[in-house]
């Protein structure tokens, strides 16, 4: 009983929490996108949650451009870093140890730490998960300007265009004005309403990613190929669970010289995800397609979203042949 009692308490005295989700968020040669990430994981950023609420995981892959040491150090105590020596390309090991050090109930994972959130992400993720407690709750995802960042870079668009628009918004003081400055992702451009392919923010219950053995350590792509969104597929078609979208928040990619977004040559692009298609057939016997659900949608809708809203809309109207309401006009 006495060493239980001690392991309640942590150096400072005070009883341990434990945390209802675990954020786990990989990073590689990103600094300055992590730091805005981290940024909009804080409590000072997130509403109505406190750090006893969530934990933050960092797996930072070693590069030669790692996070600025201070500012690890100046990290709150629910956000845990771990850096580590990867011999492979891929992300897969570093988001399978994130979530094997994970303590929450249910673990949400990020695999790209480029991205930044809004204001209402992890309020409304716990919520999806106290509203079905077998769920799997998804956040839609945005590229920072006004088209998907492997188009607009061979335009100019870069670093510097990037922190301009960032400034033009007062973020982060002004976190859902990022919904200003973005576009719907690749894999999120269909709407809210039809099949997206994957989410760079997703969270499952602890034993759905036990039932799942987490991320498949058989994509070894640099990169990860299809990793992503197989697992996605794979939770969301998971029998039993129930999907909820949360439609008025969203992840920003930042942009950082990744695998398909960056500022490679076409044709270079092109074979990449070629040959991620052609690994995901050899792996699951099949072409890719993206998962079919009937979600729940959860949260408020900022007015930021509301032309995203809007988009949708006519999306899945279009896909059913009808007309749009402005049409008749």
């Amino acid at each position: 009983m006495l060493e239980r009692i001690k392991r309640l308490f942590s150096r400072t005295g005070e009883p341990e929490v434990r945390p209802i989700l675990s954020i786990v968020m990989v990073v590689y040669d990103m600094p300055a996108q992590a730091q805005n990430t981290l940024i909009s994981l804080s409590t000072e950023y997130q509403q109505d949650v406190s750090m006893d609420d969530f934990e933050v995981i960092v797996v930072e892959n070693e590069s030669s451009n790692l996070i600025n040491s201070q500012f690890i150090e100046s990290l709150p105590r629910n956000v845990h870093y771990y850096k580590r020596k990867e011999t492979q390309p891929t992300p897969v090991h570093a988001i399978n140890f994130g979530a094997l050090m994970a303590k929450g109930d249910y673990i949400c994972l990020m695999i790209d730490g480029a991205r930044m959130l809004t204001p209402g992400v992890v309020k409304n993720i716990l919520l999806g998960h106290r509203a079905v407690e077998q769920s799997v709750v998804s956040v839609p995802g945005y590229h920072l300007g006004d088209k998907l960042q492997q188009e607009s870079v061979s335009s100019g668009y870069g670093l510097e265009t990037e922190r301009e628009l960032m400034r033009s918004i007062g973020w982060p003081e002004e976190g859902y004005r990022l919904f200003d400055i973005a576009c719907f992702s690749g894999s999120s451009a269909s709407g809210f309403f039809l099949p997206n392919s994957e989410s760079n923010c997703i969270s499952v219950p602890r034993q759905l990613w036990h039932d799942l053995e987490g991320y498949d350590v058989q994509f070894d792509l640099r990169g990860g190929g299809l990793i992503n969104l197989d697992f996605y597929r794979r939770a969301c078609e998971y029998p039993g669970l129930q999907h909820v979208i949360i439609p008025g928040e969203g992840t920003f990619h930042q942009f950082h010289g990744g695998v398909t977004t960056g500022g490679e040559e076409r044709e270079v692009r092109a074979a990449y995800i070629e040959a991620s298609k052609q690994q995901y057939r050899e792996l699951r016997g099949k072409d890719y397609s993206s998962p079919v659900t009937h979600p729940i949608y959860l949260g408020q809708l900022s007015e930021q979203s509301q032309k995203f809203l809007h988009f949708s809309s006519g999306k899945w109207l279009r896909s059913r042949g009808k007309k749009p309401l402005e049409e008749f006009n």
